[in-house]
């Protein structure tokens, strides 16, 4: 049913979370694992024009490397993981890298924000949610509910 999986990460341990989901359904569909790490460059548009872009753009891209690392760190050998950090708007890049030619199933986390935190800080899952061409899993990320939540997951999976 899957071949290949895509897992935007941001490195947080929330973030794991939604890891762990799309783990255990590339384990059961025999899939690999694409990780993508997006440097949302436009975020940083409002700094000093004195402050060293390059510096700031290395930064963060050393952040998506340790982010991409990790999960091959948590990934275990027999699922195949493949490796990006890319930079732009997070939403059109994860939806360009679902194209279906590439992936067959995006699993993300949400952190579940509703009323105005939403309407404030916007929503990259919902955002991917309405745009991408292929199916969208979404993860609660609530610290909270972790733990209940991934034996569910396991549950469902098997």
């Amino acid at each position: 049913m899957y071949d290949r999986i895509l897992v935007p990460t941001d490195g947080s341990a929330e973030g794991e979370h939604a890891l762990e989901y799309a783990i255990e359904l590339a384990r059961t569909h025999d899939a690999a694992i694409r990780a993508v790490y997006v440097v949302n460059a436009a975020s940083y548009g409002g700094l000093p024009m004195e402050t060293a872009w390059d510096g700031i753009s290395d930064a963060l891209r050393e952040e998506g490397e340790t982010a991409v690392r990790r999960v091959r760190e948590l990934a275990p050998e027999d699922v195949p993981v493949e490796t990006i950090v890319l930079e732009g708007s997070p939403s059109r890049v994860i939806v360009d890298e679902a194209a279906p030619e590439q992936c067959d199933l995006v699993v993300m986390g949400t952190h579940g924000r509703g009323g105005i935190d939403r309407l404030l800080l916007g929503s990259v899952t919902e955002r991917v949610v309405r745009q991408c061409p292929v199916p969208v899993l979404t993860v609660r990320l609530d610290a909270d509910e972790q733990e209940s939540s991934a034996t569910e997951a396991q549950a469902t999976v098997e």
